[in-house]
């Protein structure tokens, strides 16, 4: 079997209904951030710079309520294949998927280690682990500068909003990828293993659960944070 086998198959009734219901989750919750960011995208191609800068402080917070999620289902899965031994087929990142050079150079990383160092298992682990930081940097990087876009209204920005679109991008290829992981996973999980599964997911969906920031709260933290780094 392999991943194409395992995205072609047909999944029992009991594990169908929870994969549906996580994409489900993740899907509704990227969608709501992507609207609003082309919403905010089409406002900055039409020249109207304050209205583009007013729609895309909401995205911060629809970025963290769809990355915390995928990030606590990444985790899930690795720490239920640690403790069970449970090994689904996995690929390698591919960099040309990624748009950001931070992306593609640890996806380009994933994929050497998979190909040259790693056991099947490993394999599925290091590319959990990898996309789970992934999923972290990005959400941190599209919130920087976000918030740096909000704050400023009279400027256009350029390089926040390359970064904005670029970390969307990759959020995106992320999901795509955690979704076919999740799918790989159950076909491999043992019956018995899905209530214990479900309620690792249960638990970390807690973990990671976002706090809600004000604009205000989300602009100070963010200078605080850049002065500190020296950017």
């Amino acid at each position: 079997m392999t991943v194409k086998d395992d995205w072609r198959a047909w999944l029992p009734e009991e594990k169908d209904l929870v994969f549906r219901s996580h994409v489900r989750q993740l899907e509704i919750s990227y969608n709501m951030l992507s609207v609003s960011l082309d919403e905010a995208l089409a406002f900055r191609q039409g020249g109207r710079l304050a209205k583009a800068s007013l729609a895309v402080c909401v995205t911060p917070d629809l970025c963290n309520r769809f990355a915390h999620p995928l990030a606590a289902l990444l985790w899930s899965l690795g720490e239920h294949a640690k403790h069970y031994g449970t090994i689904p087929n996995a690929v390698p990142l591919n960099p040309a998927n990624f748009q950001g050079a931070r992306g593609q150079r640890v996806a380009l990383l994933n994929s050497l280690f998979c190909r040259v160092l790693l056991s099947e298992r490993s394999q599925f682990l290091y590319k959990i682990s990898t996309l789970g930081e992934m999923v972290d940097d990005l959400n941190h990087d599209f919130c920087a500068a976000a918030t740096e876009i909000a704050g400023c209204t009279c400027l256009d920005a350029q390089a926040e909003w390359q970064a904005v679109d670029a970390a969307h991008y990759d959020l995106n290829t992320c999901l795509r990828e955690s979704i076919v992981l999740l799918k790989s996973f159950l076909m491999a999980l043992p019956d018995d293993e899905l209530e214990p599964f479900q309620a690792t997911v249960c638990t970390q969906m807690g973990v990671f659960k976002p706090r809600r920031l004000t604009f205000a709260q989300r602009l100070i933290r963010h200078r605080r944070m850049a002065s500190i780094g020296g950017e």
